[in-house]
């Protein structure tokens, strides 16, 4: 068998000692291979958008193609659980015989197989996904299901699943496992002036909080830069996406109650940009003082980001 040990490094990773390990003459990808395949795909579809009326779609042509790498390795992640059920049966029905054996082998081959590629896939979306932060400044973040923590990202939990998890504890990966301090900021809180108070006041959470997970909807805007505070923090990040589809005009506030949900405790809040000379012109973000409402009602800490002073 071929070596797929990473060139760079000159010994192997966890991935490609997962890899090697399998049954299979052919080699796999080295993961240096596969993050650059990641970071290949979005600069080129950038290359290609950027400067020509597409440009005006960059967002969504980049996050569907980013998408597609996380929908693959979420149907091949179902694949490993179907042969671990089917592992699982066949180990309870097991009679000794050769055919039984047989099928247990076939079963744990498919299982390992499909968990190695499921984490190649993971490594190209991770790869797009900073890729795309890296040339737009905008994040990347999944409407449905959740996002493992590795060494590239943060952790991203859609909320409806953490909420279950933290009722039932049955499935840990979508399991915040930490204290949860929530954040809703405004659209236009934007600027160079928001991003530090930002920082400032989510750096305060988590030392008072170190194992603190931060809940948001992932909004544009503050929320945003709140995002990118926790994938440089490898802060795991709970989503409550507003779901405008279902929800219509009452999405931001129904995604409250699901912040509200998650317990949290403390709610920091940032109602407007706290540039001066914009912000005095624009409306406090209703959503964002929903959020503190809510929280005052059910006894929750809330701490607006106010400027320095």
């Amino acid at each position: 068998m071929h070596s797929t040990a990473s060139p760079l490094t000159g010994h192997l990773t966890h991935f490609e000692a997962q890899a090697l390990a399998l049954d299979d003459p052919r080699p796999h990808p080295p993961e240096d291979a596969l993050l650059q395949l990641g970071h290949a795909v979005l600069t080129e579809a950038l290359d290609v958008i950027s400067d020509t009326a597409l440009e005006d779609f960059q967002a969504i042509i980049c996050e569907t193609l980013i998408g597609a790498f996380h929908s693959a390795a979420q149907r091949i992640e179902r694949e490993a659980d179907r042969a671990r059920d089917e592992l699982n049966r066949l180990s309870r029905d097991f009679d000794g015989s050769e055919i039984a054996d047989t099928e247990m082998q076939d079963a744990t081959r498919k299982a390992h197989a499909a968990d190695v590629a499921c984490l190649a896939l993971e490594f190209v979306r991770d790869a797009a996904a900073a890729s795309y932060t890296t040339a737009t400044g905008e994040v990347w973040s999944p409407w449905k299901g959740h996002v493992k923590a590795s060494r590239v990202t943060a952790a991203q939990i859609e909320a409806r699943d953490a909420l279950r998890t933290a009722k039932a504890r049955k499935h840990a990966a979508t399991d915040p496992g930490a204290t949860i301090v929530a954040f809703r900021a405004a659209p236009q809180a934007d600027t160079e002036d928001d991003a530090h108070r930002i920082f400032d006041a989510l750096n305060w959470a988590q030392a008072q909080w170190p194992d603190m997970a931060l809940a948001t909807t992932g909004a544009k805007g503050g929320e945003k830069i709140a995002i990118k505070w926790a994938k440089q923090k490898a802060v795991t990040l709970v989503l409550a996406k507003a779901d405008f589809d279902k929800n219509g005009r009452a999405a931001p506030f129904r995604a409250n109650d699901e912040l509200i949900a998650l317990e949290p405790v403390c709610v920091l809040t940032l109602a407007n940009t706290l540039n001066g000379a914009r912000g005095s012109s624009l409306q406090p973000f209703g959503p964002a003082l929903n959020l503190g409402q809510k929280a005052a009602e059910r006894g929750i800490r809330h701490l607006p980001v106010k400027t320095r002073g």
